[in-house]
């Protein structure tokens, strides 16, 4: 067993908390399409699901464009985040978080770029660079917010138990550094279209 120095800022913590108020437990990110549509039954098939979006949607386009906003407050990649969510509820989603996010960072003396629309990761790159946070640190728990989140909406669409919750976050946490070091890169069919199913879905828990 190893162990490391390298220290973890405290506010970085806080934002990667599911305690930080932006309304993401609100959210499925098309997870709950899927369990409708039977695609997503037990743990095997969620952490499947999950992990399928981990790889060819999140750390290939969505921590790309992070590390960008990170590097620089450019509001080209904000809009070209914007742009790439599949339908109208992710890009709602993440606007909506972005809203919450900047506003509650606004009130900590954090300046936030003036534009109408704030993606979530834009916000949170803000904060990032005012706290001087080591960018590779922000992207894991970046990661690591999102996969706790759509774990725990597995957990209670499914339903899962909340061991199952935990061996998920295990196995598919080890996968979080794994962010790609190319241009971003998206290609999600199956979210894209289980997503705009979502947005008439009958009956549902979650806001996409």
């Amino acid at each position: 067993m190893t162990t490391s120095t390298t220290s973890i800022d405290p506010r970085l913590l806080q934002l990667a908390s599911p305690a930080l108020p932006v309304g993401a437990y609100s959210y499925s990110g098309g997870l709950e399409a899927a369990i409708e549509a039977g695609l997503v039954t037990d743990a095997q098939s969620a952490q499947r699901w999950i992990g399928d979006v981990l790889e060819f949607s999140v750390l290939r386009m969505e921590a790309p464009m992070l590390r960008k906003m990170i590097e620089a407050p450019d509001a080209r990649w904000n809009d070209e985040f914007l742009a790439s969510r599949e339908t109208a509820e992710l890009r709602a989603e993440t606007v909506q978080m972005g809203y919450s996010l900047a506003n509650l960072l606004r009130s900590l003396g954090i300046q936030i770029p003036e534009s109408e629309e704030i993606s979530f990761p834009m916000a949170f790159a803000c904060a990032v660079r005012h706290w001087g946070i080591e960018p590779r640190q922000a992207l894991v728990a970046y990661l690591w917010a999102w996969l706790e989140n759509q774990v725990m909406a597995a957990v209670k669409a499914v339903p899962l138990g909340q061991t199952d919750g935990q061996k998920m976050l295990l196995a598919l946490g080890a996968r979080l550094n794994d962010v790609s070091e190319e241009e971003p890169g998206n290609f999600a069919p199956g979210l894209a279209i289980l997503s705009a199913r979502h947005e008439t879905q009958y009956s549902r828990l979650f806001r996409s």
